[in-house]
């Protein structure tokens, strides 16, 4: 499913090659697997996102993408959180990767959704079908928490939680959403750095944490 790559490039972190390929993009966004609506709108947040300054669409991202960690793109964080459940998962789905000959590179993170959606493109549709169901939960919180941002990527992970055939009630997600405590502002950064630095006085960082090191420096920098 190709879609998929296409999503996970959008969802990526935006880099400044990207803009060169605009025509491409959107003739990727007309693909059948979406209804004619969902193709329009696919469009349009590309013409959206290239028509801005590359400066300020990664900048954009940033602030949703890399501060805090209800929106984060590692998919292992909102399952397993800190814990030792989540090196274990990491562990499988390297393997996983290994055995079908999808390469990573040093830096990168197997749990990464841009990464695992450019996986799945490459798999068989059952597969696809898999992985999407198993992780529409998920998808589905990081649309409703988007759009309660009022961020247009809410539709990248719409998008995702449709191909999964799952269900999506965007409303009761916002209401639950609106609720959650913000953790992307500078008081509750700062609370995450200071329990981090508490964790990891004693002994290393786990080499399976992300939280010293920018989504953009993951997986921007490599790809």
């Amino acid at each position: 499913m190709k879609i998929l790559k296409l999503i996970g490039v959008l969802i990526d972190y935006p880099q400044d090659a990207l803009w060169e390929h605009r025509q491409e993009l959107l003739d990727a966004a007309d693909h059948p697997a979406l209804r004619r609506a969902r193709r329009e709108r696919l469009r349009a947040f590309i013409d959206r996102l290239l028509d801005s300054d590359p400066m300020t669409a990664q900048s954009a991202w940033l602030a949703l993408f890399d501060r805090g960690r209800n929106m984060s793109l590692l998919l292992f964080e909102h399952i397993h959180g800190e814990s030792r459940d989540r090196g274990q998962a990491m562990v499988d789905l390297m393997a996983a990767y290994e055995r079908n000959g999808f390469e990573l590179s040093s830096r990168e993170l197997p749990d990464y959704l841009p990464l695992l959606l450019e996986y799945l493109s490459h798999r068989p549709v059952t597969e696809v079908h898999e992985w999407l169901h198993h992780i529409h939960h998920i998808l589905g919180l990081l649309a409703a928490r988007a759009a309660e941002r009022e961020s247009p990527y809410s539709l990248l992970f719409q998008l995702l939680v449709e191909l999964s055939e799952g269900k999506l009630d965007l409303e009761v997600l916002r209401r639950h959403a609106s609720q959650e405590p913000r953790d992307d502002t500078v008081e509750a950064m700062d609370r995450i750095w200071e329990e981090e630095a508490v964790r990891f006085s004693a002994e290393a960082p786990d080499e399976n944490s992300s939280c010293s090191t920018s989504a953009a420096t993951r997986r921007g920098a490599t790809r």
